[in-house]
């Protein structure tokens, strides 16, 4: 049995055989490779311009405060509608105000929000958002569902504050847990894939040139003898002029060191974003993959921004609101995209049916309202099927 596997390799040993490809990383070099241990979403550019994209969007919209009657909602205009819209918070502008409890809720805190309500004479004052090292929660009772929330180590009631939770916890209902477990990986994999390329942008093992130098050459024993070689055989003072060395004593070789897309960074990266992009329901483009899609952009507005802003405002409703018929919401109509022509064409419509008056359609374009653009209009065409024969163009002579 031995001689037959002594045959079996010696009959195989004059057949040509490709040396396998290795890659070495030298000296400390490596180190810059290795990202390590990631311990916060916040520091991904990705995670983060994801969240700050739900932040601006609903910052910029108007919060109205509207009113149920019998003809439909109606929407209000007084002070409180003013404090909580313009002025929710003395040292922030709302904008500021909303970016601040968004981002808390999808970033720093881990799917959880905290708005403290100042009141004074029984009136509002301001809505101060508490950040999120400050705010911790703790179950009170057996069966979960109550709970306290602590501000500064001081116990509040739940009641008394607002309280946003996005993604509910499985154990916790009335507590957010956020995105942060479906994020993890993927921030580290994203910010590995960001020390890699700097470190290969930064690695100094990357010689385009090689030079074989037989070893028996004395000026090649010495770090200065070998710069020595370089100045009189290889280097020149004028670009393109050729090399004259030893062919004894030289060989010259142009290599290709490993690059990034040997690597495959990038389609490792834009598969990364995109995973991003899903998790948090966004077209891929706002992450720089991809190009611009209106249809996407809508949908995203409304079946994502959207919900988001319906969860806001329903529970400043519930602690806010006093009056039954009052409702906080946003206006997520403006965050559309729309052009000039199919504003035009939808409201012209609109317009010519009776729905909306002048004004309205010129408050959509940006434009100043007109005298005598406040009433309802209609085509003269547009009549009760039963009385299709009193228009004034079928009259002739009276009759």
């Amino acid at each position: 049995m031995s001689k037959k596997r002594r045959k079996n390799r010696d009959s195989f040993s004059d057949a040509p055989v490709e040396a396998p490809k290795v890659a070495y990383v030298l000296g400390s070099d490596f180190e810059n490779l290795c990202a390590g241990e990631y311990t916060s979403l916040d520091k991904c550019p990705d995670i983060m311009t994801a969240c700050r994209t739900y932040a601006e969007l609903i910052g910029s919209m108007t919060i109205y405060l509207m009113e149920n009657t019998k003809k439909g909602d109606v929407r209000i205009t007084n002070a409180l509608s003013r404090q909580i819209d313009i002025t929710p918070e003395i040292n922030m502008n709302r904008s500021q105000w909303m970016e601040a409890i968004v981002m808390t809720l999808l970033l720093y805190g881990k799917g959880n929000a905290v708005v403290v309500p100042h009141t004074w004479e029984g009136l509002l004052r301001s809505l101060e958002p508490i950040a999120a090292d400050r705010v911790s929660f703790m179950p009170d009772g057996i069966s979960r569902r109550e709970y306290k929330i602590l501000i500064d180590g001081k116990v509040r009631d739940p009641e008394s504050v607002l309280h946003f939770a996005f993604n509910p916890d499985k154990h916790y209902l009335w507590k957010g847990r956020g995105l942060d477990v479906s994020l993890k990986d993927l921030a580290n994999n994203l910010k590995q894939a960001s020390a890699t390329e700097k470190g290969f942008m930064e690695s100094k093992w990357k010689p385009s040139i090689i030079v074989k130098v037989d070893a028996m050459i004395d000026e090649f024993s010495s770090p200065e003898g070998r710069r020595k070689i370089l100045d009189d055989y290889v280097r020149s003072s004028t670009v393109g002029e050729p090399w004259l060395i030893p062919g004894e004593q030289f060989q010259v070789e142009q290599v290709r060191p490993l690059s990034l897309a040997d690597l495959a960074i990038k389609d490792t990266v834009e598969l990364d974003k995109r995973t991003v992009a899903a998790i948090f329901g966004m077209p891929p483009f706002l992450l720089g993959i991809g190009e611009y899609n209106q249809k996407a952009w809508n949908s995203f507005i409304q079946n994502k921004v959207r919900p988001l802003c319906v969860k806001i405002a329903q529970e400043m409703t519930r602690k806010l609101i006093t009056n039954p018929n009052w409702y906080l919401k946003f206006n997520t109509l403006n965050l559309l995209d729309w052009d000039v022509v199919t504003i035009s064409q939808v409201f012209g419509t609109l317009y010519d049916r009776g729905v909306v008056v002048g004004n309205e359609i010129r408050d959509r374009l940006g434009l100043d309202p007109m005298d005598g653009l406040d009433e309802l209009k209609v085509l003269e065409n547009y009549l009760p099927i039963d009385r299709l024969g009193d228009q004034k163009k079928l009259l002739q002579n009276g009759e």
